[in-house]
């Protein structure tokens, strides 16, 4: 495989992208939330191409949609390791479960391929893209590598690029470092309570 070919292979997909443009809508790092309200998720919905601008878009949507998104940013935490998500996981992936089921999708099948895409229009049809482009993420075999950070105050999701698909972090000098720093100043605060005498 050539230098081009490899760096090309751990690139994420444009479904990779728009699942990760979803995620990182958190307030994360100092930016505002973008499925704050209905005027929000309308916006953010414009400008991803995911409705048609006569949409209506409502509280309640946005609260669908900040749903659907926390789930995926819960199973994405597992992806990177995150040892105390696995209770949350299951909550998670009962809630994508139900999310499939109020935002179908069925196969569209042309002479130049297949892929899905929703039954129905507006906000939940939006939805669904979001979980067609789930759906192709995992079907090209790159689903374990979309993953949350584990530092806890960012969780920003990230596709992972090492070949091993063994990173943790978005960034290992800025979040990898914040948690090694913490794990050590939590261990030496340990250390100076069990000496004697303290």
């Amino acid at each position: 495989m050539t230098k081009d070919a490899s760096r090309t292979a751990l690139s994420p997909s444009p479904a990779a992208e728009r699942v990760l443009t979803f995620v990182n809508t958190r307030a994360i790092d100092g930016s505002r939330e973008e499925l704050l309200d209905g005027a929000a998720l309308t916006e953010w919905l414009r400008r991803e191409e995911l409705a048609a601008p006569a949409s209506l878009v409502t509280d309640a949507d946005a609260a669908a949609a900040r749903e659907l998104r926390d789930a995926l940013v819960c199973v994405l935490l597992a992806h990177a390791g995150e040892p105390d998500a696995d209770q949350s996981r299951a909550d998670a992936e009962e809630h994508l479960r139900r999310s499939a089921e109020l935002y179908p999708l069925a196969p569209v099948i042309t002479a130049s391929g297949v892929h899905l895409a929703p039954t129905s229009g507006g906000v939940p049809g939006a939805l669904a893209q979001l979980l067609a482009a789930a759906a192709d993420v995992a079907l090209r075999g790159d689903w374990m590598r979309l993953k949350a950070c584990r530092n806890p105050p960012c969780h920003l999701g990230f596709y992972d690029r090492t070949r091993n698909s063994s990173a943790a972090y978005c960034s290992p000098n800025r979040c990898g470092a914040q948690v090694a720093m913490r794990s050590y100043r939590s261990r030496k605060a340990k250390q100076e309570a069990e000496k004697p005498g303290a």
